[in-house]
């Protein structure tokens, strides 16, 4: 296993991250401005009480930051400050700023408005110092499953206690009410290497004074927390007790080390393309308008569709970026990273992340969204935009273009290559083969169906294919998450499409309900079969090489589509595996048709590892001579031809 790196991100400038640096006999601040004329620390008493921060409170304690060359106001303040607050304000055009907990604020009152000082070390659980990323031989044996807190643990049938919290992703052996395995257990049963984690940084639509007890949370606020407010503490919304500046971290820290336990490593959803309030919010507040870019009339711009967007490209926007997610893989020892509208981010800085990020550990994720929500204010080709994706070496992007071909486009109802739409096969292919066009490398293009966004699978199916039985529709369910797991891209499922989830048709659950949103643990039960072929397809992935191949030289080599006169039949073939694969060869037969196709095959002796809905990693499902195969309507069959030796 590989231990943790604890190392800074190299750089000779000084760090934005050492806004405050705690020790029991003095603290010193340093914050940024290039335009101040003043700036000032403001302290305040913590409120053990657990009143909520007002800023008609008086600090008990102003102290002047003095300039420097590097435009780093710094001061230290003498004693020990652990659990005070500060804030921190600039004059500037003959007026004070709002007060604010600073940019790279590590710990914040109730609701993110003061910034706290602590002893950080002081929230490391027991065994911290001993926790390891779980064990990633090889890059390509990933498979992401993407969550929310609460979707993953809020049902009554889930048989968690912690519901809706960080704690409740520490549960060990949780069972339903039916005695099968729920939470942390669920996903080792599954077989993912990655647990992908909608924000979990301080966001701004939840008030936290209003969050229920820890172990009966029914808190009716619900939000996925695409807001950033402070974004280097986690949300106090997750945590048991939101007044305690230290009770937050440490619970972050130890569901990271109980899914490390369980092998599983943990990805960050990370909005740095926006804030919640451009006003509002910190970037804005000390030096306005310089994290952000600017229209020519000086309004923002929205490249995020959320009333700003930041500039990556400004020096000192880019070095936070680079520090916050350093500061996230080593302090919390996250695992990954997925940028949300990675597409407003220019290709430098998400260059300079990923070179940062090697310094820690090379192994530790970095993909996101390859697209924008309007037209960023910043030259298109310069952005990480899709089709850029090539040149940001080891950096992933989602493809839209195997989702819209699987299931359709989210933007319609029309039907994709899954639930019978033959028009979509040409493109299906290419996302087969990483749409080497745009991926650079495999590993590079994101290969999924369905995520947080739009509708997830079963209501997408339901949406497109509504006359369908519920058979067929599951059906369409197995065959399109079967071609995004023997895609040779980086493979990504949406949690709960296994229990075929549905949110009640409902296509952007941002701010739905728990009773929309949360993910219905008796649906195990009920739909045990479906979970199955998930956990035996994942198998099957990780268990042949040839379904990851890591490299688009060697998926040049390998993979073919062999000839078919069947507009509803794809015959993917990865061959010449000697050397890479225990099999020589397989055959992957996708029949988007509503009817049975025989389909020729190269003759040899084959294991069947999936047919008609089902799919057997460990013995296949049976061993067969054939030229020719009838592949069931809806579904995928894969055939594998072993090398056998003499003896055998």
């Amino acid at each position: 296993m590989l231990s943790i790196a604890l190392i800074a991100c190299n750089s000779k400038q000084p760090k934005l991250e050492d806004e405050c640096i705690y020790s029991p006999s003095k603290t010193q601040f340093a914050f940024w401005s290039n335009i101040a004329e003043k700036m000032e620390v403001l302290l305040y008493e913590y409120d053990k009480t657990g009143l909520v921060f007002d800023y008609d409170c008086e600090p008990y304690k102003t102290v002047a930051l003095k300039k420097g060359k590097d435009n780093f106001w710094r001061a230290t303040v003498k004693g020990d400050l652990n659990h005070k607050y500060y804030t921190v304000r600039s004059f500037q055009n003959g007026e004070w700023s709002k007060e604010s907990p600073g940019i790279f604020a590590k710990a914040v009152s109730i609701n993110g408005q003061q910034a706290a000082i602590i002893d950080i070390n002081k929230t490391n659980p027991l065994g911290w110092d001993k926790d390891v990323r779980p064990e990633m031989p090889d890059m390509t044996d990933i498979v992401v499953y993407e969550t929310h807190l609460r979707d993953f643990t809020m049902s009554p049938n889930s048989g968690i206690i912690y519901k809706g919290k960080f704690l409740g992703l520490t549960e060990e052996d949780t069972e339903t009410v039916d005695g099968l395995s729920s939470g942390i257990a669920h996903l080792k049963e599954l077989g993912i290497t990655h647990l992908q984690i909608l924000p979990f940084f301080d966001f701004g639509s939840i008030d936290e004074t209003k969050v229920a007890n820890a172990k009966a949370n029914v808190n009716s606020q619900y939000n996925w927390g695409y807001d950033p407010v402070n974004y280097n503490v986690p949300d106090g919304s997750y945590s048991s007790d939101p007044y305690n500046p230290s009770v937050r971290i440490r619970e972050l820290k130890t569901m990271v080390q109980s899914l490390h336990k369980a092998g599983i490593r943990v990805v960050m959803d990370v909005v740095y393309n926006h804030t919640y309030d451009a006003l509002g919010c910190a970037l804005g507040r000390v030096v306005p308008q310089y994290f952000y870019r600017m229209n020519e009339d000086g309004t923002y711009a929205n490249g995020s569709g959320c009333g700003n967007e930041t500039a990556s490209d400004h020096a000192m926007m880019r070095q936070f970026m680079v520090e916050s997610v350093c500061y996230w893989a080593r302090e919390y020892h996250i695992d990954g990273f997925r940028f949300d509208l990675m597409g407003i981010h220019d290709q430098e800085t998400m260059n300079a992340i990923r070179a940062a990020l090697d310094e820690i550990d090379p192994t530790i994720l970095t993909y996101g969204e390859g697209w924008a929500a309007m037209s960023p204010a910043y030259p298109y080709d310069k952005l990480a935009m899709k089709q850029w994706t090539y040149k940001m070496p080891r950096v992933g992007a989602f493809s839209d273009d195997i989702r819209n071909a699987l299931i359709g486009s989210p933007f319609d109802h029309e039907r994709g290559f899954a639930s019978g739409n033959a028009a979509c096969k040409e493109a299906l292919m290419r996302g087969l083969i990483a749409c080497p066009e745009w991926s650079g490398e495999p590993m590079q293009h994101v290969s999924y169906i369905t995520c947080h966004d739009n509708y997830c699978l079963r209501d997408r199916i339901e949406v497109s294919a509504a006359n369908e039985t519920e058979d067929t529709k599951i059906r369409m369910n197995m065959l399109a998450q079967t071609a995004v797991l023997v895609s040779q891209g980086m493979s990504f499922i949406y949690g709960g499409e296994e229990l075929f989830r549905t949110k009640m048709g409902i296509d952007n659950s941002y701010q739905s309900p728990d009773s929309i949103n949360t993910i219905s643990w008796t649906n195990k039960q009920k739909y045990n079969y479906l979970f199955e072929y998930y956990q035996q397809m994942i198998a099957i992935r990780r268990a042949h090489k040839g379904f990851r191949l890591g490299s688009a030289e060697l998926v040049k080599k390998h993979c073919e589509f062999m000839p078919t006169d069947n507009e509803h039949l794809i015959i993917y073939r990865i061959k010449d595996l000697e050397g890479i694969d225990f099999a020589k060869s397989l055959v992957v037969l996708l029949n988007g048709g509503a009817e049975p196709a025989t389909v020729e095959v190269p003759e040899a002796d084959y294991t069947v590892l999936a047919h008609d809905g089902e799919a057997n990693n460990n013995l296949g499902l049976g061993v067969i001579h054939a030229k020719s195969v009838v592949v069931e309507p809806y579904s995928a069959t894969i055939l594998a031809e072993y090398v056998l030796t003499e003896a055998e």
